[in-house]
Formats: C-alpha cells, sequence, structure tokens
C-alpha cells in the first residue's frame, strides 16, 4: 500500500511539473487586437494575430544577436543600434545592452541567444542567419518569459514577434519597374544577397514572380553579391566579362558596386532597381540622363531600433502585432530631391532611409557614424 500510495504521489507530483513546465512554455498570449502605437508598429496584413506577455518592470537587459556582418548595411545596423541606446528614450529602459555578431553560422548564432537567455536577459533582438531552426530558443525564451524579435530576416514562423518589411513585395516593385522601363524581353543580371536568408529568398522569388510570367521573355543570370559593395562590383564586373551585355538590372544590394562594375567595364547605363545606398542615389542623381535610369527601395538600418523599440514595448505588457512591417521606403530617378532622398556631400558608405517619424525615430550621420559595430558582449 505504502509503495501505491508513494507511486501515486510521484506521478502526481510529475504530472504537477508537466504542467507548470507547460505553463512556463505557452509565451505570450494570443489576444485581440488592435495593438498598441499602430502608426509605428503596423500589422503585416488584416489576418497578423496580436500578442501579449506578461509586463516585467524595467530597466531591462536587451541583447543584439547579429550574424553577418561583411557589409555596409550590417555596420550601419550595428551602429544604429548604438545610438538609438544612447538616446534618452532608450536609456531609461536599458539596464544593459550587449552586442555580439556571430557570422553564418545559425549554430553559433542560435547558441548565443540560448546564452544570453540564459544569462537572464529580458529581450533579444536579432538578424536570424536562417528562416527555419529556431524551435528551441523560441520554446526557452517563453519558459524564461523572455522576448524574442527577429527582425529584417525574419523567421518562418508565427511564434514570435518580427518586425521587417515586405521583401516579396520589393521583389514585384523590381520586377515591374524592369517591365515598365527595359519591356518584355532581353537579358536582365540579378545580383542575389547572403545565400540562405529569408531576404535573399523573398526578394529572389518575388522579381521572378514577375520577370518570369508570360508574355516575358527574360533570360535572366544570377550571381551572389552578397548585398557588399566589393563582392557585388566583382561579380557583376564578372558576368560582365562571360556576357557582354544586359538590357536590365536587379541588385539586393551592393547596388553601389554594381553600377561602378559597368562604369569599369564601360558598359552602357541600362535600367536598374537596386537597394538605398546613398552612393547608388548619388549615381542616380548623376548619371540617369546618360541611362542609369534606376529606382531604388530601402531596406533601413534603422529597423534595428524599430525592433528594440517594439521588444520594450512587450516588454511592458502592450498588446503587439506578431509581425510588424513598415512601409518601404523609395525613390527613383524622376522623384529623388537632394537632401532628402540622398546626402550629396556624404562620401562614405551610407544607408539613405533611416528616418521613421511615426515611430520617433530620426537618425542622422554623425550620430550612427560615430558609433562603433564591434561586439560589446563583456
Amino acid at each position: 500500500m505504502f509503495k501505491v500510495r508513494t507511486a501515486l504521489l510521484a506521478a502526481a507530483a510529475g504530472a504537477a511539473l508537466l504542467i507548470s513546465a507547460a505553463a512556463q512554455a505557452a509565451g505570450p498570449k494570443v489576444v485581440s487586437g488592435p495593438g498598441v502605437d499602430p502608426q509605428c508598429f503596423i500589422p503585416a496584413s488584416a489576418q497578423t494575430k496580436f500578442f501579449q506577455w506578461p509586463a516585467k518592470k524595467g530597466p531591462y537587459r536587451i541583447a543584439l544577436v547579429n550574424g553577418f556582418v561583411g557589409n555596409t548595411w550590417r555596420i550601419q545596423m550595428i551602429k544604429t543600434a548604438k545610438a538609438f541606446a544612447d538616446t534618452p528614450e532608450m536609456k531609461a529602459e536599458l539596464k544593459d545592452f550587449k552586442v555580439v555578431s556571430t557570422g553564418t553560422d545559425a549554430a553559433a548564432q542560435l547558441g548565443a541567444i540560448e546564452d544570453f537567455i540564459n544569462q537572464g536577459f529580458d529581450g533579444i533582438v536579432t538578424i536570424a542567419v536562417s528562416p527555419t531552426g529556431f524551435d528551441r530558443v523560441i520554446r526557452l525564451a517563453n519558459q524564461k518569459g523572455v522576448v524574442v524579435t527577429p527582425f529584417d530576416n525574419i523567421l518562418d514562423t508565427d511564434q514570435v514577434m518580427e518586425v521587417g518589411e515586405d521583401q516579396f513585395k520589393m521583389g514585384v516593385m523590381s520586377g515591374e519597374w524592369i517591365e515598365k522601363y527595359v519591356g518584355n524581353k532581353g537579358k536582365l543580371l540579378e545580383v542575389r544577397g547572403v545565400p540562405g536568408n529569408s531576404v535573399d529568398r523573398d526578394r529572389h522569388l518575388g522579381f521572378r514572380s514577375i520577370v518570369d510570367k508570360a508574355p516575358n521573355q527574360f533570360e535572366v543570370i544570377e550571381v551572389v553579391g552578397n548585398w557588399a559593395t566589393g563582392d557585388s562590383q566583382k561579380v557583376t564586373a564578372d558576368a560582365l566579362a562571360v556576357h557582354g551585355h544586359f538590357d536590365g538590372v536587379f541588385t539586393q544590394g551592393g547596388s553601389d558596386g554594381t553600377v561602378q562594375a559597368f562604369m569599369d567595364a564601360h558598359h552602357p547605363f541600362v535600367p536598374m532597381s537596386g537597394e538605398g545606398e546613398n552612393t547608388y542615389r548619388k549615381q542616380i542623381a548623376e548619371h540617369w540622363k546618360d541611362g542609369l535610369k534606376g529606382m531604388s527601395y530601402g531596406q533601413s538600418p534603422a529597423l534595428v531600433a524599430i525592433a528594440m523599440k517594439a521588444t520594450v514595448s512587450a516588454l511592458h505588457g502592450n498588446v503587439m502585432p506578431q509581425k510588424v512591417f513598415i512601409p518601404i521606403p523609395y525613390a527613383d530617378f524622376e522623384h529623388m530631391k537632394a537632401g532628402e532622398d540622398y546626402f550629396p556631400d556624404l562620401n562614405a558608405q551610407f544607408f539613405a532611409t533611416n528616418s521613421f517619424p511615426p515611430c520617433g525615430i530620426n537618425f542622422t550621420a554623425p550620430q550612427i557614424m560615430a558609433q562603433s559595430e564591434a561586439n560589446t558582449n563583456k
């Protein structure tokens, strides 16, 4: 009888532990919208669900876990995060802010996130190396009450809050723009980003959904430019040497390097859709009359600031959209103003789109460039 009672008690205790663990692992509640500050935290669609975490008392320990750091955008993003952490708004919210870049190894990034969770950090913002494989750290974060916010390269899941722009739409915009200025046939160069990332994948799929559609008869040559100026310049130069001529270009990043390769090869300028680099926009302004009819969409490095702001808002217990999409900043050769869409006197590599007034975010180049891109995981 004693053994039976002991077994029953043990089973009850085990069940209680399982129930407790399940409660801990539940993560945020799915609640009804609207969310807080809807002009800033815009739901990605009418079907977007809403999350609410239990309110935590601040100030908070927040970490930025970046992956790849080998291009201008990532460096500017890290500097923007540090600049935002230095603002009066965020200084009042932060007890600790750490930054680490782990490279392109997904396991290293997941390990860094897990380490910050186990150290007791309250929130983690991250650019995912891969759109999959985060299930374990999401479960751990839910158990510990940690808000994990992927941004830019977001995940293929609806179990975390995410901040981004509609990457597929960027590709669609680029494809439609190429159609408008190139026509329905010809040879196109597509300069892709870092392989394996959701941004590269979604922009590519959006672009090809347009240019591969009948009655188009395009031949598309793909190269990998890693969103980096030097890499894009090299692979574009190689493509020009092999293929001789292109009628249009879609470049995901390192756009100024793509233009420079055309200039070095003395290839006539062609219609080009590219990213929001200030140098690229200066090139468009200078050469559009020579044939560089350029379009520049913007994936802003200031997304990191919106992700940090959203993470703190969630820690306050506010209702938040599961997926936040900000409007896509856009300029082209017909609508490009000096001092607003690009900065003629700024010679350093810099992405021009860093202002989001609805979120109270507006950085100047000196504010950002005064920061360091170095890790602060000490």
